[in-house]
């Protein structure tokens, strides 16, 4: 792989970071959960990625929205109120002395198990909660490859999609099959044959000057999707969450995805097709009015 939606520039200091585990720090290479931890051992969990940008958490309410609705989705009380989260992150920021550029996740399980059962009885502890902080500059590419793989977006009674769970098999086994057809990521279909997501961003298409997404129904509830739709629709570019297929995909003027961690990042290729030989002007269009929009929430 030449490019990815995670590239970033390597940092000396991310080796001496401070790791926050339920509220105590620890130095990176000491920083360990119980292997009886249900993140751990089953994958029961909910998590979120956030950006630091000149000193400001941003969308940072959108981000304990979602993170408090997942935990109750699955039952879980997280034990501590969303300012007290919120304070848990900036005692971590602080002890490592990060101001800017700086990829949070965030990560609550449900806590030690007594014993290796899958039953929410049988935890004996309170949530366990993980900040990881990082010093991250995101590198953008010339522009990501993607290859449609056979793993599909389950249904909601399978496993709902939209829910930001520690759970993410199918997401990587299609990352593997991406990564073995000499893609990026992978492009997710919908049960129904249409396309859903990419295996860890969200996916756009503009045909014709309108901008295309899923209907969401399949995908989790981004929030780097939402604001650009928003922002689409804010500054006269018409965006659409509908169903669409392969063929609509295969024919799109241009293509890109967008996450927490680079924003948004143009697609040149997919399933071998060139889409457009570099940005076009639309995604250049959104990328700044995403950058311009990450500066006034720092500045808010």
């Amino acid at each position: 792989m030449t490019s990815g939606t995670h590239d970033y520039l390597e940092d000396p200091r991310n080796g001496d970071i401070l790791i926050s585990i339920n509220g105590e720090m620890f130095p990176r290479d000491e920083a360990k959960v119980s292997v009886f931890d249900s993140g751990y051992m089953l994958g029961d969990g909910v998590w979120e990625g956030i950006r630091l940008h000149r000193g400001k958490l941003l969308f940072l309410q959108a981000h304990m929205e979602r993170l408090y609705e997942g935990a109750k989705a699955i039952d879980m009380d997280i034990g501590l109120a969303p300012d007290e989260m919120v304070s848990r992150i900036e005692a971590a920021l602080s002890a490592n002395g990060m101001e800017t550029d700086v990829h949070i996740r965030l990560m609550v399980t449900r806590g030690v198990k007594s014993t290796p059962y899958q039953h929410p009885r049988v935890t004996i502890t309170p949530p366990t909660v993980v900040i990881i902080l990082e010093h991250k500059v995101a590198v953008e590419g010339a522009g990501l490859r993607l290859a449609t793989v056979h793993v599909r977006r389950g249904p909601p009674d399978v496993q709902d999609p939209r829910l930001n769970s520690h759970s993410k098999l199918n997401c990587i086994l299609a990352c593997i099959q991406a990564d073995k057809m000499g893609a990026d990521e992978a492009l997710m279909l919908d049960p129904h044959g249409f396309v859903a997501t990419c295996n860890s961003t969200h996916f756009f298409i503009v045909r014709k000057g309108q901008v295309w997404t899923s209907t969401g129904r399949y995908c989790l509830a981004g929030i780097t999707r939402a604001n650009v739709l928003d922002l689409s629709r804010d500054n006269g570019i018409e965006a659409f969450e509908k169903d669409f297929s392969l063929i609509d995909v295969h024919g799109a003027d241009e293509a890109f995805v967008t996450g927490t961690f680079a924003g948004l990042i143009p697609v040149t290729e997919i399933d071998g097709r060139v889409i457009s030989a570099g940005k076009g002007p639309v995604t250049a269009r959104l990328q700044g009015l995403y950058r311009d929009l990450c500066e006034r929430e720092a500045q808010g």
